[in-house]
């Protein structure tokens, strides 16, 4: 079912981290609003959960196993858009990993893994969409999913990520300027914690002292939730859609009201 507000008849999406979270939230959300899609991701089970949700919306589906760090996957999910659909209007960068170490305990593999993955599998993704895109000669919507550790640090041993994060922004606004001659738009999005798997697993790990925590992460976060991937979901299809068509180069906070607050500030009176 399409809106007259969002309307993604007609196109291909290239979803990237598609099995979960908000890859998966977004997948369904395009394909909600007429997208045909092709996820992506190196969590097969999910990756068939999500293509078959969309296939049951009435949408066609493709999947393609690819950890985005590898330019021979990125390769492989861009033939499979080729051969399947002809076509890409829309990309999706999701994924990622967290090394939480403190820096100085930080090894240089885990660093890389990081990066290759947050950073340089974005940059692939973005080129091999972005060449398409050019050719096709009918412009497109390229998001990027960055987070509030791009613009304020969160400690936590979270420098590898918050890094990686940062550059993502700085990553948007350059595509941004450099494809604009080609009606490509590229925004991102900044999502607080969100109820995502990794986080989950944060959670549930015995070693994570929730009495702590989470009264910490709630004291950052105005709205005073965390996050549902639905609640980063919906502003993607915004970012990705015609009502966006004169937003590019954007980094969107949607993080309950995470980077107004003043890291001294209060909601206490």
């Amino acid at each position: 079912m399409t809106s007259s507000f969002i309307d993604f008849t007609g196109r291909v999406a290239v979803v990237t981290g598609a099995a979960s979270g908000i890859g998966k939230a977004t997948a369904l959300g395009l394909a909600r609003h007429g997208a045909d899609v092709v996820g992506a991701d190196i969590n097969d089970a999910g990756l068939d959960d999500t293509l078959n949700a969309i296939r049951a919306l009435g949408r066609k589906a493709a999947g393609v196993h690819c950890d985005v760090s590898k330019p021979a996957d990125v390769n492989a999910l861009f033939e499979t858009v080729d051969r399947e659909f002809g076509q890409v209007d829309i990309l999706l960068n999701d994924p990622a990993v967290v090394a939480r170490f403190k820096p100085e305990d930080l090894a240089l593999e885990d660093w890389q893994r990081v990066l290759d993955v947050c950073l340089t599998g974005y940059f692939l993704c973005a080129q091999a969409a972005g060449k398409r895109m050019i050719k096709q000669g009918k412009g497109g919507a390229i998001v990027n999913v960055s987070s509030i550790a791009g613009s304020s640090a969160l400690g936590r041993g979270n420098f590898a990520y918050s890094t990686a994060k940062g550059a993502i922004n700085q990553f948007t606004r350059e595509l941004a300027i450099e494809w604009a001659r080609h009606k490509i738009r590229v925004n991102a999005v900044q999502p607080c914690q969100v109820m995502t798997p990794i986080v989950k697993k944060w959670f549930e790990d015995p070693a994570t002292d929730l009495n702590s925590l989470l009264p910490r992460l709630l004291s950052g976060i105005p709205l005073n939730r965390l996050a549902e991937a639905e609640d980063i979901a919906n502003p993607i299809l915004f970012l990705a859609s015609d009502a966006a068509a004169m937003i590019t180069g954007a980094i969107l906070p949607v993080d309950g009201g995470n980077l107004a607050l003043n890291a001294g500030g209060s909601l206490i009176w």
